[in-house]
């Protein structure tokens, strides 16, 4: 029999040269797993082994081409700014909304009614996506701590908060404080430095509108305005149709599942409802000119007995949960979607979690924005009423929806319910989820953008997927392998 060492000797057994070589073998990799996971993330973080740990020991790497670098940004750009809740609203306690997460607090019970699911279900806030997405992130199955690996690189800036808290504040140099700081901060960065900020991503937790101050005044920070982050690819709530470097994703709504399981049941579960009413709007009146979309819906909808709106269905007038707008809009066939603050709405994204085909009067509303998560096929889930044929010609809503055959409408629904996963944001803890929700689209879309930059850079040129100007939109509408924009059905609505 071999024996397992070379040879003896009066102080005793000596090794192998081979046996250094494993002990020295085994040190190595200890350090390089050491040095990997001694990073300045917020503990808790999922870090994945790096991509040449797969590759020592002949396995597949399952986050090869996925792998995302989040920086751990001072606390002033994220942690303080959630703290100092208070200062998100005069008139409303949003440090609720911040709790879990920024999912808000639970629903329980499933709410008013029962609308919604008797698990994951919350009332969270429209502009709580900032820290959402950030929530998601820290769990993000293939986390880097190794910035040369990275895929792209996000940078966790809790921008909507930090403009709410200043909007009103008439003194320009105050608002652009912080998105200044952040901008002059990641300039410093290493990481930045590699492709000048091309491969790096946020989200802005808002509209577009909010970041595009010009330097004459108006509303809003001019966050988005400086050239770093102009190399950057955003995302926000609503995305200018007009600007080529931000990209839309959907309002959180009030279900985030943590199983495949809730996910099918609630899909279930809106197949089966009984929907007794033909449209609804879930909205409120604005004090402004009769001749607006929204002030036809509510004049219409208040003559029919097929149509209802969210005052018919609060216990008491002007108290509206959650459950009360999820119960409106799951007891009808179509709901409608005038514009709200913005081009946009977060109801639009609570009708699709309940099963309701939306209705749409302007194309920036949603066919223009959300191109990442709805289909190119706008016919396919929703229906379209221009503007002026509601507002100039007085057309019946109510008789454009009849029409629509009962087989059409059954393929629509069908259509809006598939649909469901893709504009929800599942709990960050949730593991082993088959389902892609709304942050799976979007990551995977980002690190597709980025990934077609790095190869023109790469090439020694600049990757141009969209322009700035009156045509941006349409750029963004080109599959791929096109590079030419011509005429567009949608053209009359998007002036500039």
């Amino acid at each position: 029999m071999m024996k397992p060492f070379s040879r003896s000797t009066k102080r005793g057994v000596r090794p192998s040269p081979t046996f250094y070589v494993v002990v020295l073998s085994m040190f190595l990799w200890a350090l390089i797993f050491s040095l990997h996971c001694s990073t300045s993330l917020q503990s808790g973080d999922a870090l994945k082994p790096p991509a040449f740990f797969w590759f020592r020991f002949g396995r597949q790497d399952p986050c090869a081409g996925r792998y995302v670098y989040m920086y751990d940004l001072p606390p002033r750009f994220n942690a303080d700014l959630a703290r100092d809740c208070r200062r998100l609203s005069a008139s409303t306690d949003m440090c609720r909304h911040v709790a879990n997460d920024g999912f808000g607090p639970p629903i329980t019970g499933g709410g008013d009614g029962g609308s919604l699911p008797e698990r994951g279900a919350y009332d969270t806030d429209q502009f709580m996506l900032g820290m959402i997405f950030h929530a998601r992130m820290r769990q993000y199955e293939c986390l880097t701590a190794d910035p040369t690996v990275a895929a792209a690189v996000y940078v966790p800036f809790y921008a909507g908060f930090d403009a709410a808290m200043n909007q009103d504040n008439s003194d320009l140099t105050v608002r652009d404080a912080l998105p200044q700081d952040m901008a002059d901060w990641l300039v410093r960065r290493p990481e930045w430095r590699a492709m000048g900020g091309r491969d790096h991503f946020m989200l802005v937790g808002r509209c577009t509108w909010d970041f595009l101050r010009g330097p004459d005044g108006g509303w809003g920070n001019a966050l988005m305005t400086y050239p770093a982050i102009r190399n950057m690819t955003v995302l926000s709530v609503e995305a200018s149709p007009w600007h080529g470097n931000d990209f839309a994703v959907p309002f959180p709504s009030h279900f985030h599942p943590s199983s495949d399981a809730e996910v099918i049941a609630w899909q279930d579960r809106m197949r089966r409802l009984e929907r007794r009413r033909l449209w609804c709007f879930a909205g409120y009146s604005r004090p402004s000119s009769k001749r607006t979309v929204r002030a036809q819906i509510m004049e219409q909808c208040g003559r029919s007995s097929r149509c209802a709106m969210l005052g018919e269905v609060a216990a008491t007038p002007g108290n509206y949960s959650p459950g009360h707008a999820m119960r409106l809009l799951e007891s009808a066939e179509f709901c409608l979607q005038p514009r709200g603050d913005g081009f946009t709405r977060k109801s639009t994204f609570d009708a699709i979690l309940a099963g309701c085909i939306p209705v749409f009067f302007h194309p920036v509303s949603a066919y223009l924005q959300y191109m990442w998560h709805l289909p190119r096929d706008y016919r396919s889930y929703s229906v379209f009423i221009p503007r002026d044929d509601l507002v100039g010609r007085n057309l019946s809503i109510e008789e454009v929806l009849r029409k629509i055959p009962p087989e059409k409408v059954a393929r629509m629904r069908e259509e809006v319910i598939r649909l469901i996963p893709t504009v929800m944001y599942r709990d960050p803890a949730a593991k082993g989820m088959q389902f892609r929700d709304a942050f799976d689209v979007a990551i995977e879309r980002v690190i597709d953008r980025v990934a077609k930059r790095r190869r023109a850079v790469a090439e020694g040129r600049e990757y141009h997927d969209s322009v700035d100007g009156d045509y941006s939109w349409k750029y963004d509408l080109l599959e791929d392998g096109q590079k030419d924009i011509g005429p567009h059905e949608f053209d009359p609505y998007v002036a500039t």
